[in-house]
């Protein structure tokens, strides 16, 4: 299975353009789209959703074009998106049994057996009989992987699936994310590094609309080996270091500010070299576009 994506524009009405010749090779396994808020990331993933269509390009599921096949392509999709309404007086099995008549799962047995199962699968089943309305934010986003996995899907999409989890939420969530992605195409569309690092065998940046590195996480760090470099400065000393050198990020501790740069060579002036990382791939690569300090 291989989600192809070619070419694709999309430029909104009040001249936002929120993708700009996009192409993407995504194949089975957990894909991360990182970039930060406004990147075009929901824009993307709404497209692949067949719920718009872009100016021009195309999408292919394996062979199948999407756009000229969106309910074929809807049968085999499930779709987590960052903001998803629930009948918070419904219960939770009574809503995915509903679910998945949605999705065509007509005989009521066979019905049953799916919706325990998926409420099994996402540690839900034992809450079955309350209503959405009482669940916590990761039981609600748990309950939203348990209805995009409803018919079998073959691409999963999950869009800012971690945002407002606590610690032991986003972790479980993790691995619910990694046991799916074992048998399936699964895009983790987020601005948290975290969840690519932790999820993803394969990623993509994604910054005003364009993309800026394809690859695997590991390729990504390993390129930007002995190129990072850190040092503590005073805070009003920031404006006189970005105007010498790449600043790529910067972190406030205990009054000082923490600076991490990009350079080929050693730049001296009291830089120690450091570590790279997967938010130094980040943040070097959408300072291209934005300026990280700011987002």
């Amino acid at each position: 299975m291989q989600l192809t994506i070619k070419n694709l524009t999309k430029t909104y009405s009040n001249g936002v353009c929120a993708l700009n010749n996009v192409s993407l090779t995504i194949n089975q396994g957990m894909f991360g789209l990182l970039g930060p808020n406004g990147a075009g990331k929901s824009t993307l993933m709404r497209t692949i959703a067949t719920l718009q269509d872009a100016d021009s390009g195309s999408i292919f599921l394996d062979d199948v074009n999407l756009s000229e096949n969106k309910q074929a392509i809807r049968e085999k999709l499930g779709y987590l998106p960052q903001d998803f309404g629930l009948y918070p007086r419904i219960s939770a099995e009574v809503m995915l049994d509903h679910i998945a008549q949605m999705k065509g799962v007509g005989n009521k047995s066979e019905r049953k057996e799916l919706v325990n199962g998926l409420l099994e699968k996402v540690n839900l089943y034992r809450h079955r009989k309350k209503a959405l309305g009482t669940y916590s934010g990761g039981m609600r986003q748990r309950f939203g992987i348990a209805q995009a996995l409803a018919g079998n899907p073959s691409l999963i999409i999950v869009d800012e699936p971690t945002a407002g989890l606590d610690p032991s939420e986003r972790n479980r969530f993790y691995n619910l994310l990694s046991e799916i992605g074992e048998n399936t195409i699964v895009i983790l569309s987020t601005h948290i590094v975290e969840d690519v690092s932790t999820l993803c065998s394969n990623m993509a940046i994604i910054c005003a609309g364009e993309v800026l590195m394809q690859g695997k996480p590991s390729e990504g760090i390993q390129s930007m080996d002995g190129k990072i470099y850190a040092k503590t400065i005073d805070k009003v000393e920031l404006d006189e270091y970005r105007e010498g050198h790449q600043v790529i990020s910067t972190q406030l501790k205990e009054g000082r500010l923490s600076l991490r740069i990009y350079s080929d060579v050693a730049p001296g002036n009291g830089f120690e070299p450091s570590k790279a990382d997967l938010e130094d791939v980040y943040f070097s690569n959408i300072s291209k576009k934005v300026d990280p300090i700011t987002i």
